[in-house]
């Protein structure tokens, strides 16, 4: 059989055999070079080569938890490079002080991060009152409310986190392991981010069960 006819019936066996595989549910690997799979380890955004740019929706309440991580990569990633807080931990206080983007202050007023308006701050656009919960520090936790920032956007909220962790001097501690994401997490809490006694234990444990670390940056 000549060389050509023999190359043309491999690449017709390959194909058929392919959509066999498709057709029948099974699930193909994903190559490092695959612009989707490029979107969801690094967080860029998505794009076939040579057609227009698709940049990833914001974070927000309707996303799977998957969906939620990947769409929240980029900004965690800007503000890592702007500010350095580790993306990790960016992603991991994202998921819990939103509820993955289901809380009020989230859908509402875009605020993923629980920030106060102890004044408005550099990217937020006001502030409203909404119900929380405060711990004292023998750990009695209590419902009252709270005037939080509102942003126009989850970027806004994603910025205005880096920049007030990175400008207030409490934080400043934290900032000599911004390349050891667990311990960033406890300094941070040390400096008084959150009452909650459990909040290092929860962040550190979202970062671990997702793998937030793979997002990173040096």
């Amino acid at each position: 059989m000549l060389p050509a006819i023999r190359r043309t019936i491999a690449v017709a066996i390959a194909a058929a055999f392919a959509s066999l595989a498709v057709g029948a549910g099974v699930p193909t690997a994903a190559q490092a070079s695959d612009p989707l799979f490029s979107c969801r380890s690094r967080g860029p955004e998505c794009h076939q080569p040579g057609e227009p740019r698709a940049s990833l929706p914001e974070p927000n309440g309707t996303m799977s938890p998957a969906e939620f991580i990947a769409a929240s990569v980029p900004g965690a990633q800007q503000s890592r490079r702007e500010d350095g807080v580790p993306v990790s931990v960016t992603i991991a206080q994202a998921i819990l002080e939103s509820g993955w983007g289901r809380s009020a202050l989230s859908t509402v007023d875009k605020n993923f991060f629980g920030m106060k308006c102890n004044g408005q701050g550099r990217y937020a656009t006001g502030c409203r009152s909404h119900a929380t919960s405060e711990c004292t520090a023998a750990g009695a936790c209590f419902g009252t409310t709270a005037s939080f920032r509102v942003y126009g956007s989850a970027a806004d909220s994603f910025r205005d986190h880096g920049y007030t962790l990175a400008t207030l001097p409490r934080y400043s501690v934290a900032f000599q392991y911004r390349n050891d994401p667990n311990r960033f997490v406890a300094e941070m809490h040390k400096a008084g981010y959150a009452t909650d006694p459990e909040y290092t234990v929860k962040l550190t444990g979202i970062m671990a069960k997702y793998n937030l670390y793979q997002y990173d940056l040096p």
